[in-house]
């Protein structure tokens, strides 16, 4: 096989979500250990925890919904991606430095929201380039390799920031001093890995009717939702993403805190989670190599299937080594259902619109774990179990499938 190069724009493209992706990589392990502590300092029981981190995470997500088509129709106007990129990064990666000085347990999770809120409108803008800094042919391998070193690359700040939480006694530091360190940590290699693509972006593809003033940017939106549903291959698709996608971010962004809740090693958590980075690594590559050889739709539908496994087999999760494989069968399909879905809606749609429909697609994805962190926030108060909770998850990645199947079928005419 031929070996693939990225060009300067795709390496710099690839560098930003190592630096964002750090950010993430806190969400999953070290910031819902750090509010359990918090909440368990307050009284807060264990089912309530991971309720209020849920509830959370919704309310985050519903901020982004509202929001994000309406930015991302603003960025197809000319030379606006990147000057709301820039105020996105902002708001992220100032709320991931000021987590370190939050004074209690709401405090924080108010802090957390309106720093996963920029970190997921900076998404928007950041997922909408990829038509702009690559070809359709290439679409496939960049978003793969994006993803891939996006996991491999954010081990670097991640390390450093689990070797100074857990030796925090031996460097003669408090464990909320560690913290902050690590929330600060973060916060320079985001931007930091973000400095390239703010050199080489330029915005080649606009909209010459998205107009000036915010009204018209309104009526271009309401026309969009008005002719996304003749659009029946990008609506349909959209729904399918809506669910199985949400699913993916849910585990993502509930394992450590679910974790937490059944009572196993937080040491062990967070090196399970290491473990995920290095093998999503290398099949986040796999996956982009695969989809040159067969279709995309068809890989999308055996990571969805896979995915469905995961949740029905957390509700049986009662020790370490069970997490630790659950760990392993996530990094495995977690990159190649992130890029190739982001790939996939990226060639169905126009480029001069790519804001737009991102902003849309938005909805959907990187920012949405809404109807999922919802289920297992519900569903743990409501049946006071942490097990039925996260295996509820398999029924959104059911329809998930049933859905995909028809958008494929409709974008394969």
């Amino acid at each position: 096989m031929e070996k693939f190069k990225l060009t300067r724009g795709e390496k710099a493209w690839v560098l930003y979500d190592i630096g964002n992706s750090a950010f993430i990589m806190l969400i999953s392990t070290l910031i819902p250990i750090y509010f359990n502590a918090l909440a368990e300092g307050a009284g807060i029981s264990s089912s309530n925890y991971l309720a209020y981190w849920g509830y959370a995470g919704s309310i985050a997500t519903l901020i982004v919904a509202v929001s994000a088509p309406i930015l991302g129709t603003l960025a197809d106007r000319k030379n606006m991606k990147r000057v709301l990129f820039l105020v996105s990064l902002a708001v992220g990666v100032l709320g991931c430095a000021l987590l370190g000085f939050a004074w209690g347990w709401l405090s924080f999770l108010v802090i957390f929201i309106v720093a996963k809120v920029g970190y997921s409108s900076c998404n928007v803008f950041y997922d909408a380039m990829l038509p702009e800094i690559t070809t359709e042919e290439r679409m496939d391998k960049v978003s793969s390799h994006g993803y891939a070193f996006g996991y491999i690359g954010s081990c670097i700040p991640f390390i450093a920031c689990l070797a100074i939480v857990l030796l925090h006694d031996k460097l003669g530091i408090a464990q909320s001093t560690a913290m902050l360190l690590a929330f600060l940590l973060t916060a320079v290699w985001w931007v930091l890995m973000t400095v390239p693509l703010l050199k080489t972006y330029k915005q080649t593809a606009y909209s010459e009717s998205a107009g000036t003033k915010l009204s018209e940017t309104f009526k271009r939106l309401g026309r969009t939702f008005k002719n996304i549903r003749a659009e029946k291959n990008i609506f349909i698709f959209m729904l399918a993403f809506f669910f199985y996608i949400d699913g993916v971010y849910t585990i993502i962004e509930m394992a450590t805190a679910y974790g937490a809740a059944v009572g196993l090693d937080t040491t062990g958590l967070l090196l399970a989670l290491l473990l995920t980075q290095f093998v999503a690594f290398p099949f986040a590559i796999l996956f982009g190599r695969l989809a040159a050889k067969y279709s995309t739709g068809l890989l999308i539908k055996i990571c969805i299937v896979a995915y469905t496994g995961i949740a029905l087999f957390a509700i049986f999760l009662t020790s370490q080594w069970q997490f630790w494989t659950l760990a392993v069968a996530v990094g495995i399909f977690q990159g190649g259902i992130q890029a190739l879905s982001r790939s996939y809606f990226a060639k169905i749609i126009p480029a001069e619109k790519s804001g737009e429909y991102f902003g849309l697609f938005d909805i959907c994805g990187k920012g949405a774990a809404f109807l999922g962190t919802l289920i297992v926030a519900v569903v743990s108060q409501i049946t006071g179990s942490e097990n039925i909770a996260v295996g509820a998850i398999a029924v959104i990645f059911i329809i998930g499938f049933a859905v995909f199947c028809r958008a494929d079928k409709l974008n394969r005419k």
